[in-house]
C-alpha cells in the first residue's frame, strides 16, 4: 500500500490561490486530489495519469476547470495542485489518492475515482467570502 502525505492547505479569502502537495512513499502512475465538504460525499477534484513516458492524460472536474491545474514530479514522489481564483465552495478536506482509474461514459471521461480505499489524513482548505 503506497502512503501519502498531503500538505499545504489552509484560510484563504476567496479569489486566493493555494498550492497541495502530496508525498507518496512510492511512484504511481496514476494519481489524484480528492474532496469531501461537509454533509457531501468524496469527489474526485483532478487526476492525471501518466504513461511512464512523455505523455501525462489529466481529467479536471468541470467545477475546477480553468482554476486548478494537476501536475507531478515524478523523481520526488510528490504530487501537486494549484488552486486559482478560490471559491467559498472550494471549502473542503482535500485528499490525494495514488491509484486512480478514470470513468468513461459514452466515450467520454467523466470523473476519476481511487482503486482503493486508503486515504491519507488530508489538508483542510477553507475559503471565505
Amino acid at each position: 500500500q503506497v502512503q501519502v502525505v498531503e500538505s499545504g492547505g489552509g484560510l484563504v479569502q476567496a479569489g486566493g490561490s493555494l498550492r497541495l502537495s502530496c508525498t507518496t512513499s512510492g511512484l504511481t502512475y496514476a494519481m489524484g486530489w480528492f474532496r469531501q465538504a461537509p454533509g457531501k460525499e468524496r469527489e474526485g477534484v483532478s487526476c492525471i495519469i501518466w504513461d511512464g513516458g512523455s505523455t501525462y492524460t489529466a481529467y479536471y472536474a468541470d467545477s475546477v476547470k480553468g482554476r486548478f491545474t494537476i501536475s507531478r514530479d515524478n523523481a520526488k514522489n510528490t504530487l501537486y495542485l494549484q488552486m486559482n481564483s478560490l471559491k467559498p465552495e472550494d471549502t473542503a478536506m482535500y485528499y490525494c489518492a495514488a491509484d486512480v482509474r478514470l470513468t468513461v461514459v459514452a466515450g467520454s471521461v467523466s470523473g476519476c475515482q481511487s482503486t482503493s480505499n486508503y486515504w491519507g489524513q488530508g489538508t483542510q482548505v477553507t475559503v471565505s467570502s
